[in-house]
C-alpha cells in the first residue's frame, strides 16, 4: 500500500488524451469469442500487452508538448513583466513631474485665497461701520408699540391706528375738548401683526450685535398684555428668543471664512426683589463663569456654550423649567437672557466681543398695591422701583444728559454696558386694547413716551425726514459695498472649486503612482531576494574557503615542526651510528688482545651495542610512523580541498566559526599562519577575537594568557564603553562587529549578575551605556535588536523601583495588528499595507501619528495561488496543493519582518506594549491572533509540510523580530522609541517624587510649634525633606544622559520651595533663640542672683527679642511666650549684692535632681545580672553635655516609677568614702547604684568609671567628652 501511494501517477486530471468515439466503443464492447483465423499471419497482429504502451507513449508526448508550451508562456510572461516594469518607471517619472506642477498651482491658489480674504476684511469692517452709522442716525434708543388682539369676553376697543408710527387712544372723557390722545413711536403694530413681521424690524439690532456692539431688547407692559408671548412665542409661532439666535447663527455662518469664525454662549438669570437667581447654574453642570455689570457692581454667572439653534432651545427650555411654575412670582420678576458673541480673525488678529440681552420685564400695573399686603407688597414696590429707574435711564439717554442714573436699580447696573454709548436699546411696549384696561394702557404709553422724550413735534418730523435722506444715501453706499463683497466671495468660491478639482486630480494621480510603485516594488523585492540568496551562498563559500586555508596553513606549520623533529632524530641516529662504529673498532682491538683478560669487557661492550642498536631501531620505527601519519594528513587535506572545489554552491557545508567572527577572521589570516600549536595534536586552535592596536582594533575580551584584572565587571564595562573609538577601525563592518560585541557583553554581564544584583550592575554602567548608544546612533552600524534589549532592561528596572509607573495600562496586542484586504493580488497587497513603507519614509509623519491614535500593523499573508503547471508539478511530487499554499516562504518572512520594523520605528505605544508585557506572553498573543484571523493557519492537525504550528511560530517570530528591530532604530535628531519611552518614564518618576516632597514640605511649613521640643522636631522634619529633595536633584544631574535622550535639556520643572525654605530658616533662628532662652533659664535656677548678673541676663533676653523680626509670623508666638516666661523667672529671683553672692558659690550642682534634663533622644541599654529581670537604663545628653539617665527608682517596683537624674562625673567620687558614695547613689536609680557599688571605695570608683564610660559611649553627643576625660586621666581605672 505504501509503495502504491508513493508511486508516481501519470494520469493527471485535465491532461487525458482525447479518445475517439470508436475507441470508446471498442473499450466498452464485450470481448468477442475466440475464433481461430487461418488467413492472418502472426507477425501482423498487435498483442494485448502492447496496447497500454502505445497509450502511455501518446500521453507522455502530449505532456511534453504542454510543458514546452508552458515554458514558452513563461518566457513571454517574463518579457511582459520586464516591459511592465519599464512602463511603470516611466509613468512614475511623468506623474511625479505632474504632481510638482499641481503642487505649485495649489500653492498659488492658497496665496490668492489669502490675498482675497485680506481684501475682503477691510470691506467688511467698512460695512459694519456704515451700518452702525445708519442705526446711530436713526437713534440708539428705539421704542415700538404692539397691541394684542381682543379676547372674546372683552368689551370694545379703545385703540386706533392712524398710521404705522401713531397710536390713538379714546379716553372716553367728553368734558375734554380732545377726548382722543395720540402717541407717536418708531413703529406701531396692530393686533393683526405676527411675530415674523415684528422680527423684521428687530433684525437690524441683531445685525448690530453680530458686528460687535452691545444690544438690549426690553418687553414692557401690564399683565396679560403679551410681553411673554412676544419674547417666548409658541410652538407654531416662535418669539424673539429663538428668532434672534437663529438669525445670529445664520449670519455668522455666512460671514465665517477659513480664517475667521464666531462662537456663542448664553447666560439666563432672574431678578426678583433685587436678588439674582442663576437659572443655568441650577442645571448642576460644571460650567465656566463670567462677570456682568458695571465695574463697581457686577454679578457672577455661569456661562454655557451653544453651537446651534437646537442647543440654544435646550438650554432655554431647561432654564425656564428651573424658574418654576409660580405665575404670581413671574409677574413681579424680570427674566434676562443674554447671548454672548465672540469673533476671531486669524489674518487681521481681530478679536471682538459683544452681547445681545433680551429682557422680559415684570408687569407695569403696580397701582394695585392697595389691594395687597405683606410680602406681595414688597415685591410690587421693588418692581416699581426698577421700572422707574429704567425709565430714568432711557429718558437721560434720549435727552443726552451728562450723568446717567444707572445706580438706582440692580437691573440698570447689570445692563449698564448695553444702554448708552455705542450700545443699541429697543423697548417693545405691549398694551391691551380693552376699554376696561384703559388706565394701565395710558400708564404704559406715558412711560414709553417719557423714555422716547415725549411726543414728536412738526419740526422733529422735518429732522426725521432729513435723517431719512442721509440713511437712504448710506443704504446705497452699503449696497455697493455688499455687492463688491459678494463678487469677491464668488471669486473665492471659484478658486476653492478649482483647488478642490486640483486636489481630486492629485488623489487620482497619487493612486496611480501607488499602483505603479507597488508593481515595481514587488519586482524589485523578488530580484533583491534572489540577490540576497546568491550573496549568502557566495559568503558561505568564501567563509569555507577561508577556513580551509586556515587549516592548510596550520597543517603546513605542523608539518614543518614534524620535519624539524625528523631532522633531530636523524642527527640522533647519526650519532648512534658513530658510536656503533667506535664500538666495533674497540671490539676489533679487543679481539687482537689476550682472550682471558679481555673476556669480561668484551661481554659488556656487546651488551651495550645490542641495547643501542635496539634503541636505534625503535627511533627509526617512530620516525617512519610519524612521516606516514603526516602524509596521511596531507592526503586528507588535499582530498577535502578537491571535494570543496567540486561542490560549488553546496548549502550543506557550514562554518565552524561563530557568525559574529566571520569578518574578523578574514582580516586575521596572516596572523593565523604564524599561530602556535599546542603539543603534537592536529586540532585546529581557535583564533582569539581581539587584535593589536597597530591594526586599529580594540580588545574587548581578555584572552586566557593575559593577566586577569581585579576590577569589578561594571568598572570594566564602563571603561570599555567609554574608550570605544570608531575611528580606529578600517570599515563599517568592523565598527559594527565591535559595537555589537560590547552590547552583548552588557547583556551577558546583567544575566550573570542575576536578579539580586541586576539593578546594581545596570545603575553602575548606565551613563556609559547611554552615552555609547547616543554616540553610535548617527553611524547606524549597531544591531537595533541589541539596543532594544538593553533599553527594555533599563525600563523594566525603572518599573520595578517606581510604583507610580506600575499602574500604567497599555493597549492589548490586538490594537496593533490588522488584517490586510484579502481581495487584492499578491503584488498589490505587498505595497498597500501601511505597515510596509518604502525605504525613504518620512520620519516626522511616523512620529506625529503616535500621540493621535494607534495605527495597526497590517499582516499581509494569504494562501498562495499556484498556476496549473505548478499544480501538475506538485501532484507529480505527491504533495497536497492546499498544504503547499499554506507554506510561508523565506522571502515572505523577510518581507513581514521589514514591514514590522518600519511600523515599529518611533512607535512609543508599541514600545510600552513590549515593556509591560513579557516576551513569551506577547508572542503567544500574536500566535493566537494569527490563528483567529487566518483560517488556513488554524491548528487542526499536523500538516504535510512543516505543520501549522511551525508556520505560526515562524510568523510570530518574524513579527516580533521586526518590531524589536524597529523599536531600537533611531531617527536623528531623535532617539529610538524605547529611548524616548525611557526618558519619558524617568521624567515622570522624578516629577512625581519632587511634587510629593513639595506637598510634604508645604504641610510641615504650615504647622505651628508651641514648645521647644515641637520646634526641634519640626525643624528636623523639614531638614530631612530638604535633604531628600537635594538628593533627588543631584541624582537628576547624574542622570542627564538619560533625561536628554531627545536632544534637549531636561524639561523637568523643579517646584518652587521658597515658602518651605523660608520656614526652615525661621525655625533654625527660632531654635537658636530657644536654646539661648533655656541657657538663661538654667542659669536662673538658683535662689538668688547678683544684681549685675541679673541685669546681664535681662539684657540678653532683650537682645533675643530684637532678633524676632527675622522669624516668620507663625513662629512669633512661641518665641514671645518663651522669652516672656524666662523674663518673669529672672525678675522673680531675689537680688543680692555682688560681694555677698561671690562669698558662697554653689557646689556640686551635678548632683541636684533639679538639673537641666532636656534630652532630645534616649538610648536604651540592658544589663543582664543573671536574674529573671535585667536592668534597663535609658541614657541621653542635655544641652550642657551632661549624662542623663532614666530608669525605675526601685528595681522591684512595677513600671511607671521611672525617674530622671543627671549622672555625676567620676571626679565627684575622687575623695569620697564608701558611705559618702552610697549617699550620692541614693538619689540615683537603684539599678545604677547596684551596678556601681563594690565592697571597697577604690573598687566602687573603678566600677563606676567603667559604668560611666559604657553609658556615655552609647550617647553620640558624649563620645568626645569621654575622649577628653581619658586624656585627662579621669577614667584611668577603665581597662
Amino acid at each position: 500500500m505504501a509503495e502504491q501511494k508513493n508511486r508516481w501517477n501519470w494520469e493527471v486530471k485535465g491532461f487525458e488524451p482525447k479518445r475517439s468515439l470508436e475507441y470508446e466503443e471498442q473499450n466498452n464492447r464485450p470481448p468477442a469469442p475466440l475464433v481461430r483465423r487461418y488467413s492472418i499471419s502472426s507477425s501482423s497482429i498487435i498483442t494485448h500487452q502492447e496496447l497500454p504502451k502505445l497509450g502511455l507513449a501518446s500521453k507522455l508526448q502530449r505532456l511534453k508538448d504542454r510543458v514546452k508550451l508552458a515554458r514558452e508562456d513563461y518566457v513571454v510572461l517574463k518579457q511582459e513583466a520586464s516591459d511592465l516594469q519599464e512602463y511603470s518607471n516611466a509613468k512614475l517619472d511623468r506623474i511625479t513631474r505632474y504632481l510638482g506642477v499641481l503642487a505649485d498651482k495649489t500653492r498659488k491658489l492658497d496665496e490668492v485665497a489669502l490675498e482675497t480674504e485680506a481684501r475682503i476684511s477691510p470691506l467688511i469692517s467698512e460695512k459694519k461701520r456704515l451700518f452702525n452709522d445708519l442705526l446711530t442716525a436713526k437713534g440708539n434708543v428705539k421704542v415700538f408699540c404692539r397691541t394684542r388682539p381682543l379676547f372674546e369676553d372683552e368689551g370694545p376697543s379703545a385703540v386706533e391706528f392712524p398710521d404705522e408710527c401713531t397710536i390713538r387712544i379714546n379716553t372716553g372723557d367728553d368734558t375734554l375738548s380732545h377726548p382722543k390722545k395720540d402717541f407717536e413711536f418708531d413703529r406701531v403694530y396692530g393686533p393683526h401683526v405676527g411675530q415674523a413681521e415684528l422680527f423684521n424690524d428687530v433684525q437690524p439690532f441683531v445685525q448690530s450685535a453680530l458686528d460687535g456692539y452691545n444690544v438690549s431688547v426690553f418687553a414692557y407692559g401690564q399683565t396679560c398684555a403679551g410681553k411673554t408671548h412676544t419674547m417666548e412665542g409658541s410652538s407654531h409661532d416662535r418669539g424673539l428668543y429663538v428668532r434672534c439666535f437663529e438669525e445670529l447663527f445664520d449670519l455668522s455662518t455666512l460671514d465665517s471664512t477659513s480664517s475667521s469664525r464666531f462662537s456663542f454662549s448664553i447666560t439666563i438669570f432672574e431678578l426678583y426683589n433685587e436678588q439674582i437667581r442663576d437659572l443655568v447654574a441650577e442645571s448642576g453642570k460644571s460650567l465656566p463663569r463670567i462677570r456682568m455689570g458695571s465695574p463697581g457692581s457686577f454679578i457672577d454667572l455661569e456661562l454655557e456654550d451653544v453651537a446651534n439653534p437646537l442647543g440654544f432651545s435646550k438650554v432655554l427650555k431647561a432654564a425656564l423649567q428651573n424658574r418654576g411654575t409660580d405665575v404670581s412670582k413671574f409677574n413681579v420678576s424680570h427674566l434676562i437672557v443674554t447671548i454672548h458673541i465672540y469673533y476671531n480673525n486669524v489674518i487681521t488678529g481681530e478679536n471682538l466681543y459683544s452681547k445681545l440681552s433680551l429682557i422680559d420685564l415684570a408687569r407695569s400695573d403696580g397701582l394695585a398695591v392697595d389691594n395687597n399686603s405683606g410680602e406681595h407688597v414688597t415685591d410690587l414696590l421693588h418692581v416699581m422701583q426698577s421700572l422707574s429707574a429704567l425709565g430714568d435711564v432711557l429718558s437721560s439717554l434720549t435727552s443726552k444728559k451728562d450723568i446717567i442714573p444707572y445706580e438706582n436699580s440692580l437691573l440698570t447696573k447689570v445692563l449698564a454696558d448695553s444702554m448708552g454709548g455705542n450700545a443699541k436699546t429697543l423697548m417693545i411696549v405691549n398694551i391691551c386694547p380693552d376699554v376696561s384696561n384703559l388706565p394701565e394702557t395710558l400708564s404704559s404709553l406715558n412711560f414709553s413716551a417719557r423714555a422716547r422724550s415725549a411726543m414728536l413735534s412738526l419740526g422733529n418730523r422735518d429732522t426725521i425726514k432729513k435723517w431719512r435722506d442721509i440713511a437712504n444715501d448710506a443704504r446705497k453706499e452699503l449696497y455697493e459695498k455688499e455687492k463688491q463683497i459678494h463678487e469677491l466671495k464668488q471669486e473665492v468660491l471659484g478658486l476653492q472649486q478649482e483647488l478642490k478639482d486640483a486636489n481630486g486630480q492629485c488623489v487620482l494621480l497619487f493612486n496611480e503612482v501607488q499602483k505603479a510603485w507597488k508593481v515595481s516594488f514587488t519586482l524589485q523585492s523578488d530580484l533583491k531576494s534572489e540577490n540576497l540568496m546568491l550573496a549568502d551562498k557566495h559568503k558561505i563559500e568564501k567563509d569555507q574557503n577561508s577556513q580551509l586555508r586556515t587549516q592548510v596553513a596550520q597543517l603546513l606549520q605542523a608539518e614543518q615542526e614534524q620535519k624539524v623533529q625528523i631532522q633531530q632524530r636523524d642527527s640522533t641516529i647519526q650519532n648512534l651510528q658513530g658510536k656503533i662504529k667506535s664500538l666495533e673498532a674497540q671490539l676489533k682491538e679487543a679481539l687482537q688482545s689476550p682472550g682471558v683478560q679481555s673476556s669480561p669487557k668484551v661481554t659488556g661492550e656487546n651488551i651495550d651495542s645490542s641495547s643501542v642498536t635496539k634503541k636505534l631501531e625503535e627511533e627509526l620505527v617512530k620516525r617512519d610512523s610519524l612521516i606516514e601519519r603526516l602524509h596521511e594528513e596531507n592526503e586528507k587535506l588535499f582530498d577535502r580541498l578537491t571535494e570543496k572545489a567540486t561542490l560549488v554552491g553546496s548549502p550543506q557545508v557550514s562554518s565552524p566559526f561563530p557568525k559574529g567572527q566571520l569578518n574578523s577572521q578574514a582580516h586575521q589570516f596572516d596572523r593565523i599562519s604564524t599561530s602556535n600549536i599546542e603539543g603534537r595534536s592536529q586540532k585546529v586552535v581557535p583564533v582569539p577575537g581581539a587584535s593589536d592596536k597597530a591594526e586599529k582594533a580594540v580588545a574587548l575580551v581578555k584572552s586566557g594568557n593575559e593577566k586577569v584584572k581585579t576590577t569589578p565587571a561594571g568598572e570594566y564595562l564602563t571603561s570599555a564603553l567609554n574608550d570605544f573609538d570608531p575611528d580606529q577601525y578600517d570599515s563599517l563592518a568592523a565598527i559594527s562587529d565591535g559595537a555589537n560585541k560590547l552590547l552583548m557583553l552588557v547583556l551577558a554581564a546583567v544575566i550573570k549578575a542575576g536578579a539580586s544584583r541586576e539593578h546594581e550592575i545596570l545603575a553602575e554602567i548606565r551613563d556609559a551605556v547611554f552615552s555609547f548608544i547616543r554616540k553610535m546612533e548617527p553611524k547606524r552600524v549597531m544591531d537595533t535588536m541589541l539596543i532594544s534589549r538593553v533599553r527594555i532592561l533599563y525600563i523594566r528596572s525603572l518599573l520595578a523601583r517606581s510604583p507610580e509607573l506600575q499602574s500604567i495600562k497599555v493597549p492589548p496586542v490586538e490594537r496593533f495588528l490588522e488584517k490586510a484586504n484579502s481581495g487584492r493580488s499578491r503584488s498589490s497587497s505587498r505595497g498597500s499595507s501601511p505597515g510596509r513603507s518604502p525605504v525613504h519614509h518620512d520620519s516626522s509623519t511616523r512620529i506625529s501619528l503616535i500621540d493621535e491614535q494607534i495605527q495597526g500593523f497590517k499582516v499581509n499573508i494569504r494562501q498562495e495561488k499556484k498556476s496549473k503547471l505548478s499544480s501538475v508539478v506538485l501532484k507529480l511530487r505527491g504533495i497536497d496543493e492546499e498544504t503547499w499554499r499554506q507554506h510561508v516562504t523565506g522571502g515572505k518572512l523577510r518581507e513581514i519582518t521589514e514591514e514590522a520594523k518600519s511600523f515599529a520605528i518611533g512607535n512609543k505605544a508599541l514600545a510600552g506594549l513590549f515593556v509591560h508585557t513579557p516576551a513569551g506572553e506577547l508572542q503567544r498573543q500574536i500566535r493566537s491572533w494569527l490563528a483567529e484571523n487566518f483560517d488556513f493557519l488554524s491548528v487542526t492537525g499536523d500538516d504535510a509540510v512543516g505543520g501549522t504550528a511551525g508556520q505560526l511560530e515562524l510568523l510570530s517570530t518574524a513579527i516580533m523580530d521586526g518590531w524589536m528591530a524597529g523599536l531600537g532604530f533611531a531617527l536623528p535628531p531623535s532617539t529610538d522609541a524605547l529611548g524616548q519611552l525611557l526618558s519619558e518614564y524617568t521624567k515622570r518618576v522624578y516629577t512625581s517624587q519632587l511634587q510629593h516632597l513639595k506637598d510634604i514640605a508645604g504641610t510641615l511649613a504650615m504647622e505651628t510649634a508651641e514648645e521647644p521640643a515641637q520646634v526641634a522636631k519640626l525643624r528636623s522634619a523639614l531638614e530631612s525633606v530638604d535633604h531628600k529633595r537635594r538628593k533627588i536633584l543631584q541624582q537628576m544631574r547624574s542622570d542627564i544622559a538619560l533625561l536628554a535622550l531627545e536632544g534637549g535639556s531636561s524639561p523637568i520643572r523643579n517646584p518652587s520651595t521658597a515658602a518651605e525654605d523660608a520656614r526652615l530658616a525661621s525655625l533654625i533662628s527660632l531654635d537658636g533663640i530657644l536654646k539661648q532662652v533655656k541657657d538663661t533659664v538654667r542659669q536662673a535656677s538658683v535662689n538668688s542672683l547678683s544684681r549685675s548678673k541679673k541685669k546681664a541676663m535681662l539684657a540678653s533676653l532683650d537682645e533675643l527679642a530684637e532678633r524676632m523680626p527675622s522669624l516668620l509670623d507663625i513662629d512669633h508666638p512661641c518665641a514671645q511666650r518663651q522669652i516672656a516666661e524666662a523674663r518673669r523667672l529672672v525678675e522673680s529671683i531675689a537680688e543680692e549684692d555682688d560681694y555677698l553672692q561671690s562669698s558662697h558659690p554653689s557646689r556640686a550642682s551635678d548632683l541636684g535632681p533639679g538639673a537641666e534634663i532636656d534630652v532630645s533622644q534616649w538610648n536604651v541599654l540592658q544589663f543582664n545580672t543573671g536574674s529573671t529581670s535585667p536592668f534597663i537604663i535609658k541614657c541621653g545628653a542635655n544641652s550642657n553635655s551632661e549624662l542623663v539617665i532614666k530608669a525605675d527608682a526601685r528595681v522591684q517596683e512595677p513600671k511607671g516609677g521611672e525617674i530622671v537624674r543627671v549622672v555625676p562625673r567620676p571626679t565627684i567620687l575622687e575623695n569620697m568614702s564608701l558611705e559618702e558614695m552610697k549617699q550620692v547613689f541614693s538619689d540615683l536609680p537603684e539599678a545604677l547604684s547596684l551596678l556601681a557599688l563594690a565592697r571597697t571605695a577604690d573598687g566602687t570608683r573603678a566600677r563606676y568609671s567603667r559604668l560611666y564610660r559604657t553609658l556615655a559611649m552609647k550617647v553620640p553627643a558624649l563620645r568626645d567628652l569621654v575622649g577628653e576625660l581619658e586624656k585627662g586621666g579621669v577614667l584611668k581605672d577603665v581597662k
